[in-house]
């Protein structure tokens, strides 16, 4: 089982962080960052997502920033070893009240394969080094993966309030981060989330970047213990009324609609679904079907095909991986049906199918039996915030 420590959080020092922190770095846009460094001279992202400054490469600027912040009082470490409690309080697209409770730790590193921290779906591939440059640099973890922990009970006990740290509320949501340093609750909280597996939910890459930055890091110091052995990570438990799992849907290129049409029509039956509109993901999930977008922005719903999929997991990702198994083409991802629309009515994509979302009992299932999805099946909202708490590496 995974191990699960606490370390002396660097945090704002202002508990008005409103303009200090800032989405995960991989959703934003230029003009996102734009808006964001914007704000404060100490909004995160000049460390997170830093631009090339003069005098420095960016990664070296970014380090040289975290510690002109922590030399001028910005930014402190806490005294001892802690946890954060971080909460999400918000209203879902369902209109469901949703309240995550999940704790900021060190989560351990594990090999590939090792078990105890897990995959939950294939990852596509990426070729950036970015984060591992900016890791390398400013030794530090900025942004949280997010881990979901199989332990019964972590939500009980993160149920009493910690020591008060901030709070803010971005685009409706709640973001209420807590301190934990009383010795028996970091122990217990420790053990809950080490006696079972956790599950990544997001951050998938950055965990993998943890692994090859803790195997340098061990390959210089002659394997001894160290803080890289372990990564930054926002843990809840696995449970269906604190999470908010939407769909990604796909974008298909380098084929013609004809093609792609023709090649679905032998897994599933077509009927016409109108125009896209709030009730078409209800509908969808009502009815168990996915929903083809065309060029002209119409769409037809997708019925499987009786014995088509015999043998395929029940998971709509699958299902076309299945169905277009033989077809040449590439696919992309798109949260948001209004932007899967506008991309094929734009012509960045020739078409696309929107899919289900895969149900939390279908995510630990997969977990138990150490199956993993295909890639982008799951899309967790809302996204963590990052800045609330950065990790030492040193």
């Amino acid at each position: 089982m995974p191990r699960f420590t606490p370390f002396p959080a660097l945090r704002y020092c202002d508990p008005h962080i409103d303009d200090l922190i800032a989405p995960p770095y991989d959703v934003l846009s230029a003009a996102d960052l734009d808006e964001l460094s914007g704000r404060s001279h100490w909004n995160i992202t000049h460390v997170d997502v830093p631009r090339e400054s003069a005098g420095a490469g960016r990664y070296d600027g970014a380090a040289a920033t975290l510690r002109e912040w922590i030399e001028a009082g910005v930014m402190a470490y806490d005294d001892i070893p802690t946890f954060t409690i971080y909460r999400m309080r918000f209203t879902d697209a369902s209109g469901s009240a949703r309240d995550i409770a999940g704790v900021l730790g060190g989560l351990e590193v594990v090999d590939e394969g090792a078990g105890g921290v897990l995959p939950h779906e294939r990852v596509t591939p990426k070729a950036s080094t970015d984060r591992l440059d900016l890791t390398r640099a400013t030794q530090a973890n900025l942004s949280p993966v997010w881990g979901l922990s199989l332990a019964t009970g972590l939500t009980a006990l993160l149920a009493e309030p910690g020591e008060s740290v901030a709070s803010v509320t971005v685009d409706g949501v709640e973001h209420v981060v807590e301190r934990v340093s009383d010795p028996e609750r970091v122990r217990a909280i420790a053990e809950k989330v080490g006696s079972d597996d956790v599950l990544i939910a997001d951050g998938h890459h950055r965990y993998g970047i943890s692994r090859t930055y803790r195997d340098e890091v061990r390959a210089a110091n002659g394997d001894q213990s160290n803080p890289a052995d372990d990564t930054l990570t926002f843990v809840n438990e696995l449970v269906a009324d604190q999470l908010s799992v939407e769909a990604i849907h796909r974008l298909y290129h380098d084929v013609s609609f004809d093609d792609l049409v023709a090649t679905l029509d032998s897994a599933f039956e077509r009927s016409d679904a109108g125009t896209p509109d709030d009730d078409t993901l209800a509908t969808m999930d009502a009815d168990g079907v996915l929903c083809l977008v065309s060029p002209d922005g119409a769409t037809q719903w997708l019925r499987p095909r009786a014995g088509a999929f015999d043998g395929v997991r029940s998971l709509d990702g699958a299902l076309l991986e299945h169905a277009l198994a033989d077809l040449a083409h590439s696919v992309t991802y798109q949260h948001g049906v209004d932007h899967v629309v506008d991309a094929v009515t734009s012509g960045a994509a020739i078409g696309a199918v929107l899919i289900r979302p895969v149900s939390v009992a279908e995510i630990e299932r997969t977990a138990r039996e150490g199956v993993l999805m295909p890639p982008k099946s799951t899309f967790f909202t809302p996204k963590l915030r990052t800045g609330l708490v950065v990790r030492s590496l040193v």
